[in-house]
């Protein structure tokens, strides 16, 4: 049975997010997924990251564990144009 877990992107890297990614890791999951929504009821006056940022850094902080996003929402992007 491989198991897996969300992980709410609510943790500053620098403070808990990359021990809470490599926890993760370290207890054997098989994968471990974030949401990419704008926010949460729950979190609204706390911290909520964007998914992409935190699935690099969580990336560049693990070795095996798979990462994805639960959700992606369809929303607006920064686009560079020029």
């Amino acid at each position: 049975m491989r198991l897996s877990t969300v992980i709410l992107p609510i943790y500053r890297w620098h403070e808990q997010g990359r021990e809470v990614w490599q926890r993760a890791e370290a207890l054997g999951l098989h994968a471990a997924y974030t949401y990419d929504h704008l926010s949460w009821r729950t979190f609204r006056d706390g911290p909520w990251f964007g998914a992409i940022p935190t699935l690099t850094a969580a990336a560049a902080a693990t070795e095996r564990i798979r990462l994805g996003t639960l959700v992606t929402s369809v929303k607006p992007r920064s686009r560079i144009t020029g």
